[in-house]
């Protein structure tokens, strides 16, 4: 056993209850089987989820396949091959005309779920609930901003206004040149303005003009200045508001532009990390806007959507930045101290932003309008939730989030020009990351189908865990809601649990086989635990994945 070393620790707490199942509301249909991860490798997050594990949080869980009354099936798309279909060309239209316009769709479509990729049905920690009814009895900040539910009061607006809006009256509140609009005068009744004549502007718009011009005139002599755009130069960044102000005023006044029209648009990628800067600094706007989302388009009520909820759901990852690194000095090589230190797990042919979970935020002008909450792995990108602004339902913006991450549609490119398609981008640095994880296919969920139409794509086989075509599953879930993808009768699970023994056991601080385990624990009854855990994770997670026991 090697002397340093990353490990996953996690708790196994089975599955042999039934809870609500929140796609066909079956208040005991619903099976999974569930284990609380402290933390964990994302090789082993990804071997997981190839046998149909998810995770929630640090919770992580599997359906059971074959008793569940709505079969949950992992589904994946092939980010390299993926062309978009018209439904998908239609959205991207309408995004990159309100981005160059302004324009609003007049109707929503509503039929496809806007929570493009999330998973609403899966249980909660260990006590074995519906993870769509996870409710958090306790009532944080939220509570203090949204004091009544469901009317809209002084509170709600609080939260309103932080979080993105396209409202006239949340934009006069920005520092934006919103506030510096053309606005004609009042004519004579009868008369009308003079189309000849330029219209009318504000004296305070007409002084903020000539000051701003002459502060540029007063700042540099020769009245021109060189600055380096990118990399961006100290110059460059102290002048941007300004220059965009300019900006502003210019398409405003030579091409027309509604002052609404959105000016500036970026995805950014920020890690699920109190530490990072740009995390920390939209921390409290991603709070409220989860809070907005989740009562607007799913109904929670204030407790539901508290900010510690927000955090054990979106923020709390057993994939941190940090893993737990077990050293075996001085100590025999089955039996040793468990020792934690902070290392970094690192790849050579990783991506630049690293292994781990990450926040992408979805921002126009000021505000974040929509955040993708996403894990990078070795070989996928793993949608995990996506929570938006309820004004812009009407953008399809889950279904336009998951196009981000595998197309290469040039509407991709001009709707958000600092950004390429995701996964494509992450698969250039390194070549075994080449798909995308869309959670799970439910094919007797009509609302979840939409998720098949990613091609190509493969489901997993609830038995012999191979990749089989959805061209190919359909048919087979048409006829029932539970099936074996791979036709071959021989075919059968190549990680099949060969030797329980083998088993890593974290005890007392120490690290043993499990046949070290039972010898120690004399009488030990958890073996045919122990063997459902194995028979679930295989043999070859069991030896490296330490199941704590008490």
């Amino acid at each position: 056993m090697a002397g340093n070393k990353s490990y996953t620790i996690v708790e196994y707490f089975g599955g042999d209850s039934g809870y609500r199942c929140g796609y066909c509301k079956n208040d005991e249909g619903n099976f999974s089987h569930g284990m609380w991860s402290h933390t964990m490798t994302v090789q082993d997050y990804q071997d997981l989820i190839d046998r149909g594990w998810r995770r929630s949080g640090k919770y992580v869980y599997k359906p059971t396949l074959n008793k569940t009354c709505c079969p949950q099936y992992t589904i994946r798309c092939h980010a390299t091959k993926f062309q978009p279909s018209k439904s998908h060309k239609k959205v991207l239209k309408k995004i990159s005309k309100f981005i160059s316009k302004g324009e609003m769709p007049k109707d929503q479509d509503n039929g496809e779920p806007m929570d493009a990729v999330c998973d609403q049905a899966g249980p909660r920690e260990p006590s074995k609930a519906c993870h769509s009814e996870v409710k958090c009895a306790a009532i944080t900040d939220i509570q203090k901003e949204l004091p009544e539910c469901p009317a809209i009061t002084e509170g709600q607006k609080e939260v309103v206004d932080a979080a993105p809006a396209v409202s006239e009256t949340s934009r006069k509140d920005r520092v934006s040149v919103s506030d510096e609009r053309t606005t004609a005068t009042a004519t004579k009744p009868g008369i009308g303005a003079d189309p000849a004549r330029p219209p009318c502007r504000k004296a305070k718009d007409l002084r903020k003009e000539r000051r701003l011009q002459k502060d540029q005139i007063r700042q540099n002599a020769d009245g021109v200045r060189l600055v380096r755009a990118n990399p961006p130069s100290p110059q460059f960044k102290a002048s941007f508001d300004a220059s965009y102000q300019v900006y502003k005023l210019y398409q405003m006044a030579i091409h027309k532009d509604p002052p609404d029209k959105p000016s500036e648009s970026q995805v950014r990628l920020v890690p699920v990390n109190f530490e990072d800067p740009q995390f920390a600094a939209s921390y409290q706007q991603s709070v409220a806007l989860y809070a907005r989302y989740q009562m607007a388009i799913h109904g929670d009520d204030l407790s539901a959507c508290s900010e510690s909820e927000f955090r054990r759901f979106l923020c709390d990852s057993p994939l941190e930045s940090f893993t737990m690194v077990l050293t075996n000095e001085h100590v025999p090589s089955c039996v040793f101290p468990l020792v934690a230190s902070a290392q970094a797990e690192h790849s050579p042919d990783g991506p630049e932003e690293g292994y781990g979970s990450f926040h992408q935020q979805y921002w126009l002008d000021d505000r974040i309008v929509a955040v993708g909450v996403i894990d990078i792995l070795p070989t996928c990108v793993s949608s995990v939730y996506l929570y938006y602004h309820p004004d812009f339902a009407s953008l399809s913006l889950g279904s336009y989030s998951a196009l981000r991450l595998v197309s290469h549609a040039p509407q991709i490119s001009e709707t958000f020009p600092k950004e390429i398609a995701f996964t494509r981008q992450l698969q250039k640095q390194s070549p075994k990351l080449c798909y995308y994880y869309l959670g799970f296919y439910i094919h007797s969920c009509p609302k979840m189908r939409y998720k098949g139409q990613y091609r190509p794509s493969d489901l997993v086989c609830p038995e012999t865990y191979a990749w089989v075509p959805i061209e190919q599953c359909v048919p087979m879930l048409d006829n029932s809601r539970y099936a074996r993808f791979n036709q071959d009768p021989d075919a059968g699970d190549p990680r099949v649990l060969k030797d329980v023994g083998r088993a890593l056991v974290l005890y007392r601080r120490a690290v043993m086989p499990y046949a070290a385990y039972s010898r120690k624990r004399k009488g030990s009854s958890d073996e045919a635990e122990v063997q459902q855990y194995g028979g679930l994770v295989g043999q070859d997670c069991i030896e490296r994945i330490l199941l704590y026991r008490t």
